[in-house]
């Protein structure tokens, strides 16, 4: 099924200290708000937050779910006006809603509302993603 417009995925996840921890590891990101629970008392947020990009890391998870449902193939052409408009706190639960907001098929690009919540419906998360569609060549 290609995608039209409205069309939904939802992805659910509950972000943990190891989660967290590995992230900080490959990227090198260990800033104390993300791996000091000690420094994080002494801040308005009183506890360790989730990298930003952990999060919106996730949302990929939702665009290829997306992909598959529509029997597609494409590339990330990148995120538009992405915000971090809410912490996100090991333990808490996630909700990815990525939605198909605008099919161009000139450009061959799909281009999707993402919204990510927590698990009392805060908004954590927002940006634009922009798939690219791709042709894939079967192998001889």
């Amino acid at each position: 099924m290609p995608f039209t417009e409205g069309d939904a995925i939802t992805f659910s996840k509950t972000v943990s200290e190891s989660d967290v921890y590995q992230f900080a590891g490959v990227t090198g990101d260990l800033a104390p708000n993300h791996v000091d629970a000690e420094y994080m008392r002494s801040t308005p947020y009183g506890r360790r937050i989730a990298h930003g990009v952990l999060i919106l890391g996730y949302t990929s998870t939702a665009s290829t779910r997306a992909l598959e449902r529509a029997n597609e193939h494409a590339v990330s052409y990148g995120y538009d006006r992405v915000r971090f408009t809410g912490p996100v706190f090991f333990g808490d639960t996630i909700t990815v809603r990525y939605t198909t907001e605008r099919v161009d098929p000139a450009e061959r690009k799909i281009y999707s509302q993402i919204r990510v919540t927590n698990q009392d419906g805060d908004l954590c998360l927002v940006a634009t993603h922009v798939l690219k569609l791709v042709d894939v060549q079967e192998n001889a």
